[in-house]
């Protein structure tokens, strides 16, 4: 299996023969200029490094004989999208196991993991992501004994859609070793029965980890099939290049993997998954750039908090509709500041994860703090920054910092976090013109697989505020929107930036890497509900073609 698809990718990269002159010619293209405008285009020459050597503009002379021509045809190009904050072998491993993210009531998610167990068999546990209790009309969390009634055999482990909760059925609890006596631990927390103490079935935050280490760990040839999947999906939305947050050794050695083989087709931008990862795969830095700019472990990963959907977010007041509550700290100020002087001694860069008002103040406070110890460009990185108190809103513009937001969230959080944070907090909610008008760089991602990875409709949501429905009318917050050419450079010019890649690739310009994509409609045209629908017809990486639709 993993042969012929390795041999499959193979003979995708080298449909196109190696290239010198190339001329992509006959097309309508747009790129981010070096003003942060936009500079409309006709023709690209590509040299035989797979980087641009001239871009054409109507009228100019192309070359008499190129050793390749694709002709357009009057197609749409715009560079190769890219994802500022996915999760690469998240992707790859969910496309591969029990996807629940179309469930829509809790009775539909049970038939449909029943049938998934008896389609089956074989499996030691039964693997899956993607619930979302807040889309069932139940509205609550999921019991051990709901699973039992479907899988009873065997241990059942479901993730939640945002990655920050999991559910148990009986035999995973007991693999964990997770009872009555259990204590919550820090950061984490267990849902429990409220006779007796029992752990209900559903573990938050750093309480994953008591079922996770037990889950069997894939072999390598797993982690290049999912590798391998989670490329095709990429590439099939126009995204050639991603920040990886939370990479492993091992999924770092399957990117290797991948680029030695020559099956490496998108451009990954790395962020080790602890300060442990990032010594184990960096050592004593960033590691540099591999496979022609296809790889580099930029810095690390660290999360203060949890996700607003598990309540699991720290905010600065209890939650509007769990009064008990203000969330969870996964990280405390003071492991936070050695965490992030740890990295930024060797000049990794930080990529922190901040949902709450709480958390996110207190990472601004870090980065204050360690802006006085730590000079020169650091980028340092605030992955979410979901909720804001608007008191803290200029801060983002201090220090470099760059604000790494996902726009589907808002969309499709929006009911949800109405109720958990009531009408005062919403004002600093998924603030992105408030932020970016502070001066601080704003970058687009999906957070994949917690979301679709599908730049075209982040950026119909960034434009409109509206989801897939059209809904609210008017777009919801509406005074958040950015304009179409702000979300266009906060998925190329500015993703690229935000990891370090400015001038390898994310615009097409001379001497950046020949990244991009052939669609069939003039982004800057369309309405958002047709952004949304926009199809991808080509995506060259390189300047070699790495995928066709079929």
């Amino acid at each position: 299996m993993r042969a012929l698809l390795l041999g499959a990718i193979c003979a995708l990269s080298l449909s196109t023969p190696a290239l010198a002159d190339t001329l992509v010619d006959n097309v309508d293209g747009v790129t981010v200029d070096a003003k942060g405008g936009i500079d409309r285009f006709t023709g690209l020459v590509l040299a035989d490094d797979g980087r641009i050597k001239q871009v054409l503009h109507r009228g100019d002379k192309r070359p008499e004989r190129p050793t390749y021509k694709l002709d357009g045809k009057g197609q749409f190009l715009i560079p190769g999208m890219i994802d500022s904050h996915g999760h690469v072998m998240g992707l790859g491993f969910g496309a591969l196991t029990l996807d629940l993210t179309d469930t829509r009531s809790l009775a539909e998610a049970l038939a449909k993991i029943a049938a998934y167990a008896q389609a089956h068999p074989d499996r030691p546990w039964i693997l899956g992501r993607g619930w979302n209790q807040e889309l069932w009309p139940e509205k609550r969390f999921p019991t051990a004994a709901e699973l039992d009634a479907v899988v009873g055999d065997r241990p059942v482990w479901l993730t939640r859609v945002d990655g920050h909760a999991g559910w148990a059925n009986s035999k995973a609890l007991a693999a964990a070793g997770v009872t009555a006596t259990t204590r919550d631990p820090a950061g984490g927390k267990i849902e429990r029965l409220a006779v007796g103490g029992k752990p209900a079935g559903v573990l938050v935050d750093t309480a994953t980890e008591l079922v996770d280490s037990k889950v069997p760990a894939p072999r390598p040839e797993d982690r290049d099939l999912a590798l391998a999947k989670a490329q095709d999906l990429l590439l099939a939305k126009g995204v050639t290049a991603i920040a990886d947050m939370g990479t492993s050794i091992e999924d770092w050695q399957a990117y290797r993997r991948a680029g030695d083989t020559g099956t490496l087709r998108i451009r990954i931008m790395a962020y080790a998954a602890g300060t442990d990862a990032m010594s184990l795969i960096g050592g004593p830095g960033p590691t540099p750039w591999l496979y022609e700019d296809r790889l580099r472990l930029n810095g690390v990963k660290l999360y203060l908090d949890g996700a607003l959907g598990s309540r699991g977010a720290s905010l600065k007041a209890p939650y509007a509709d769990a009064p008990g509550t203000k969330g969870l700290r996964i990280t405390g100020d003071t492991q936070l500041k050695n965490l992030m002087s740890r990295a930024a001694l060797d000049k990794f860069q930080v990529a922190a994860h901040a949902i709450g008002d709480e958390a996110n103040m207190a990472l601004l406070s870090a980065i204050e703090e360690m802006s006085a110890t730590y000079g020169g460009d650091r980028r340092w990185r605030i992955e979410h920054a979901q909720v804001v108190d608007p008191a803290d809103i200029a801060r983002f513009g201090k220090h470099g910092i760059i604000a790494s937001m996902q726009p589907v969230h808002q969309t499709s959080d929006r009911e949800m976090a109405e109720k958990r944070l009531g009408p005062a907090r919403l004002a600093g909610a998924y603030a992105w013109k408030s932020i970016e008008a502070t001066g601080a760089k704003i970058v687009f991602g999906s957070d994949v697989p917690v979301e679709a990875a599908d730049p075209f409709a982040g950026w119909a949501a960034a434009i409109s505020r509206t989801g897939p429905d059209g809904q609210p009318l008017g777009g919801w917050q509406p005074q958040e929107r950015v304009s179409r050419e702000e979300a266009f450079a906060a998925y190329t010019a500015s993703g690229a930036y935000a990891g370090f890649a400015e001038g390898r690739f994310g615009r097409l310009v001379a001497g950046e890497r020949a990244d991009f994509v052939l669609i069939d409609r003039d982004p800057f045209l369309a309405s958002p509900a047709e952004l949304r629908e926009t199809k991808v017809n080509e995506v060259w990486v390189g300047g070699r073609k790495v995928w066709q639709a079929k």
